[in-house]
């Protein structure tokens, strides 16, 4: 009776130190995830903050662009002028042909900075989410092994409060209390019946 009631108490004592244990590690799993859960934040708002710094740079590229263009265009025309201004004189010989150069070198600047518009215009591919699934997915994991853990601690837990019941009943039968005060003890000395445990 002895020898079971050390094993049943070694066996109560491994078991509280393996839950020591695994709370440990509950613990660090739940840090974990909240660092994940901290660097996905970070990420993206680090992500947001990259993305508007990279539109205003475009944007002021774009203006930078359009300004200059603006002002080629400006000295083009003043050049044109000038030119025409002092080919009036020959007009009548000339004028259809340096209009129709006019004409298209006016279109082939405005197709080119169509051109040059619509391709600032566009934004690179981004990619950056696979990471972040990536990060979810380890979360999910880790929520996973907690919830095993707990099912895990609750089985040893029943599995404890049934050993005990057995050892109890069986201490029951093989040395049942006295019934009387004046009643001599059976067994060896020190076998005191255990009372049930719940």
């Amino acid at each position: 009776m002895k020898r079971q009631e050390k094993d049943l108490s070694e066996l109560q004592s491994l078991i509280e130190a393996h839950f020591v244990q695994r709370k440990k590690e509950e613990e660090e799993l739940i840090a974990l995830v909240n660092r994940i859960e901290k660097r996905r934040s970070e990420r993206a708002e680090q992500q947001r903050i990259r993305a508007e710094r990279e539109k205003e740079r475009q944007n002021r590229l774009a203006e930078e662009k359009e300004r200059k263009e603006q002002e080629e265009q400006r000295k083009k025309m003043d050049e044109d002028a000038k030119k025409k201004k002092a080919l009036s004189n020959m007009s009548q010989q000339y004028g259809g042909g340096q209009k129709s150069d006019t004409r298209r070198g006016k279109k082939t600047t405005e197709r080119e900075k169509k051109k040059k518009i619509l391709a600032e215009r566009k934004k690179p591919l981004n990619v950056d989410h696979l990471s972040e699934d990536k990060l979810k997915d380890k979360a999910k994991e880790l929520w996973e092994s907690l919830m095993g853990l707990e099912a895990e601690k609750f089985d040893l837990s029943e599995k404890l409060k049934r050993q005990k019941y057995d050892v109890t009943a069986s201490s029951y039968i093989t040395d049942p209390p006295a019934h009387s005060a004046g009643s001599p003890s059976h067994g060896s000395p020190g076998s005191a019946s255990l009372p049930l445990v719940h």
